[in-house]
């Protein structure tokens, strides 16, 4: 086979229909992140790069380009969020983001929250697999085996809300107590929760279609509907109300799987249920094998996605993706850590996962299985970072970059 080599990259571009066209040679953007951002991006690009490189024998590969975001932005730009990173995300369609910090109660609002809004990264994407040896607290921790879509932009995390006693919370909660028949207190903060059919079913959409693409046996509405119903419940309405409208003749309900065909799936067919919220987090312990999509309203999920992450080895083992159309932004899912900066210590899993998922996600599967199959096996031989290796008896410790070099080892 000839080897190309490539002098520069080129934009991913979108054809007509809005599919992306992915030339051999991508300039896709990349985040370090704050804390241990830059301990974890050096060990993830290397792997992604090995990973290209052996996949395609030099055929293929990703030339990146670097964004600013977080306490790097701030300390160059005087801003956490340049508008020139929004820029470059609407140019170049795709980036990579290492954890950034948000402080607690009060400070700039989160960086992370505004990217979602800003590019309208409706669905917070957050697939959950377990890895044969990596600990966990279930028993059988290998039937946990799902994908979490979750609402990006609305309900409470829409960031309407203002502080307790503020003009602002004290105009609404007159309002409220006057106009609408409330009795709050005249010294509550106020938030509000908003969810739409649009938001609701673009995000449920979203989910059906990876079911069917992936041959997932069901879609889960999960929820809390039995309290918020005009929200919460409108968003399970909408749900069916979306799957009847739209992929009739590939779907079934829930009810339609007993009382039509005797709890005995048809092939090809995905069932469409729905779960309270509260009962979902005992069932995802109970019985994780009856579920393997799921999509929830904005906080749900938010809650749903790392108890998940905790049933297969913690956040450090967690992927996740923020995708719209037609941007897509994949990151580490946990903190930056920042007493571990510079240390050369922290999983890099997280980060290199989401990186698997941006593979995918760019149609380059074959490198992403070779990362998949790579982490498996190194984490087999127990070769691996603190967090997991006090946790695994014989296991050998290794640093961030030494776990790169491992798992890059054992990519086949």
């Amino acid at each position: 086979m000839t080897t190309n080599v490539f002098d520069t990259g080129s934009k991913i571009t979108l054809d007509p229909s809005g599919k992306l066209l992915v030339p051999d040679n991508p300039i896709i953007l990349f985040i370090e992140g704050d804390g241990t951002g830059p301990d974890i991006w050096r060990a993830t690009v290397r792997v992604l790069d090995a990973a290209v490189a052996k996949a395609y024998g030099g055929n293929r590969r990703i030339f990146w380009q670097e964004i600013l975001a977080g306490e790097k932005a701030y300390a160059a730009t005087g801003s956490h969020l340049p508008q020139e990173t929004l820029d470059a995300i609407q140019e170049y369609l795709v980036a990579l983001k290492g954890p950034l910090t948000t402080p607690v109660g009060g400070g700039f609002r989160s960086i992370n929250v505004t990217l979602r809004q800003v590019l309208d990264l409706y669905a917070c994407i957050r697939p959950v697999r377990y890895y044969a040896g990596t600990p966990s607290p279930l028993r059988e921790p290998e039937k946990t085996n799902m994908v979490v879509f979750r609402e990006n932009t609305e309900d409470v995390y829409a960031g309407i809300e203002w502080p307790a006693k503020s003009p602002e919370a004290r105009r609404v909660v007159e309002f409220l107590n006057a106009q609408m028949g409330c009795r709050l207190s005249p010294d509550a903060g106020i938030g509000i929760k908003t969810m739409s059919a649009a938001g609701s079913q673009r995000l449920i959409r979203k989910a059906i279609q990876y079911a069917l693409a992936k041959g997932a046996p069901s879609v889960t509405l999960m929820h809390k509907g039995n309290i918020m119903k005009f929200t919460e419940g409108a968003f399970k309405t909408w749900g069916y109300e979306l799957a009847q409208a739209e992929f009739a003749d590939r779907v079934i309900t829930e009810e339609q799987l007993w009382q039509e065909y005797d709890g005995r799936a048809p092939a090809g067919k995905v069932i469409i249920k729905d779960r309270i919220a509260d009962s979902m987090f005992q069932q995802v312990l109970l019985r994780p094998e009856e579920y393997s999509v799921i999509a929830t309203p904005n906080l749900n999920g938010d809650y749903l996605s790392d108890a998940l992450a905790a049933q297969v080895g913690g956040l450090g083992m967690a992927p996740g993706a923020n995708i719209g159309d037609p941007y897509a932004v994949f990151e580490a899912t946990h903190g930056s850590a920042p007493k571990y900066a510079n240390l050369d210590k922290i999983n890099p899993s997280s980060l290199i996962l989401s990186g698997a998922m941006m593979l995918e996600y760019l149609g380059w599967q074959e490198a992403a299985d070779l990362i998949h199959r790579g982490l498996a096996r190194t984490i087999q031989a127990k070769t691996v970072t603190y967090d997991l290796a006090r946790l695994l008896p014989g296991a050998t410790e290794l640093s961030c970059s030494g776990f790169a070099s491992a798992l890059i080892d054992n990519l086949a």
